[in-house]
């Protein structure tokens, strides 16, 4: 999607908002383009954050319980995996977040998914080699959110982004309305996102929009996203889907750019 969403981002903003920050693709192309700048990153999720952090100030000591898991999945990994995802990573801020990298690299295509006790059940991913311990991407990330001016946060969107006002710039990446009745993998955390919350973004959407925030969201193609946001400019972009199991699903997929500001090159 990045190739098709920089279009979209204006020239120039005040501060930057990622309130459903997930990877944070969005935040580290715009940080490899531009200047410093002032950025709120920001999830519900409280372990993605948290991993966030310990990437940020405890890089080495996470590289180094990352190298241990590696070990030891080596040696069996189904029977380790299962292991891992029983438990719950420990009091320890490194080790949670070891614990959530290491399961996000070997789990069934790196789906993070939990079921409504907040426990994740992904089953296990039938990789050959998985790179459980990135060295040199853990190191350049944590530089990068060390050198940037970029705040962290586990908030629910709506607070995350009470500070926003014009000039601002704002990328939605909620967790996308589903296609259709068996393709709901929208349980991010355990209350999911429901047509409600769809709906309650939309209208926050507006509002943002004429407080003269930019803003530019994602979501997938249906009526119903089409409708919520009605009167902006709604692009339509092919995607490949990389959850489905058959590869031959995986091509042929829509999914929707929504903004108030009109697309540009990218400068």
């Amino acid at each position: 999607m990045l190739s098709n969403l920089k279009r979209y981002f204006p020239k120039s903003f005040d501060t930057y908002y990622e309130p459903f920050l997930g990877g944070g693709a969005v935040f580290f192309h715009l940080m490899h383009n531009r200047p410093r700048f002032n950025a709120v990153l920001s999830d519900v999720n409280r372990e993605l954050v948290e991993t966030y952090c310990v990437v940020k100030n405890q890089v080495e000591e996470l590289i180094e319980t990352l190298m241990n898991h590696e070990s030891e999945y080596k040696r069996d990994p189904r029977r380790y995996y299962y292991s891992v995802r029983t438990e719950s990573g420990g009091s320890d801020p490194v080790g949670r977040a070891a614990h959530l990298i290491f399961l996000n690299k070997t789990c069934y295509n790196g789906l993070y998914r939990v079921n409504k006790k907040g426990q994740f059940n992904v089953p296990f991913g039938r990789f050959k080699n998985p790179k459980i311990c990135d060295q040199r991407n853990l190191r350049t990330i944590s530089k990068v959110l060390v050198w940037s001016n970029a705040k962290l946060l586990s908030l629910d969107y709506q607070i995350a982004i009470r500070g926003s006002g014009r000039g601002d710039f704002i990328y939605f990446d909620p967790p996308y309305h589903p296609t259709s009745s068996t393709a709901n993998f929208t349980n991010y955390t355990g209350s999911g996102f429901s047509i409600e919350e769809q709906e309650q973004l939309g209208l926050l959407f507006r509002e943002l929009d004429e407080r003269g925030c930019q803003i530019v969201l994602s979501n997938s193609d249906t009526h119903k996203v089409r409708d919520i946001y009605e009167g902006y400019d709604i692009q339509t972009v092919e995607v490949l889907r990389a959850i489905s199991c058959r590869s031959n699903k995986r091509k042929g997929h829509t999914e929707l750019i929504i903004s108030n500001l009109d697309s540009h090159v990218f400068s």
